[in-house]
């Protein structure tokens, strides 16, 4: 019979956390953004303030591109003046019937229909208008709940976008 040696453990060593190194991966130590392969002369890392205040410009940039593009996809819509044509009840409702032009290029909008004599903070109902081609009037009936299935005096304002 052999005699046979029992093996011992050694100690796990102490590990160090590490992440990804920014640019290829290799770990790297706590606050360290590049391995020594990336950055041979040991420069230092951005800061990290340099780092969100770059990225907080990049999204209000974004941002005000955004704002100048929506303004520019609805430049020249409208004004609609509009007008209540018909008010007759309909189920739990009102069909309201409207009429509209459209003054400035094709587009759609929101009109706002509210009693007579409202001054723009009472109930109101909002109805979108089907797409109104340049210089032309379309006539539509929406139902609108908000007031009721009696009829009534309703005015209208549809506002350009």
């Amino acid at each position: 019979m052999t005699p046979t040696t029992g093996t011992t453990a050694s100690p796990p060593l102490p590990v160090e956390p590490t992440h990804p190194c920014a640019r290829c991966g290799r770990p790297v130590g706590p606050g360290v953004g590049l391995c020594e392969f990336c950055n041979p002369l040991g420069l230092r890392d951005v800061a990290s303030g340099q780092v969100h205040g770059s990225v907080f410009i990049a999204v209000a940039v974004a941002i005000a591109i955004l704002a100048v593009l929506a303004r520019l996809s609805i430049a020249g819509i409208g004004p609609f003046p509009a007008t209540v044509d018909t008010v007759v009840p309909s189920g739990a409702g009102l069909a309201v019937t409207l009429t509209v032009t459209n003054e400035g290029s094709a587009g759609q909008t929101t009109c706002r229909v509210g009693m007579a004599g409202d001054t723009g903070v009472g109930t109101a109902a909002f109805v979108t208008t089907p797409r109104i081609e340049s210089k032309e009037t379309r006539t539509f009936t929406a139902v609108v709940t908000a007031f009721g299935a009696e009829p009534r005096d309703l005015t209208v304002s549809c506002r350009t976008p």
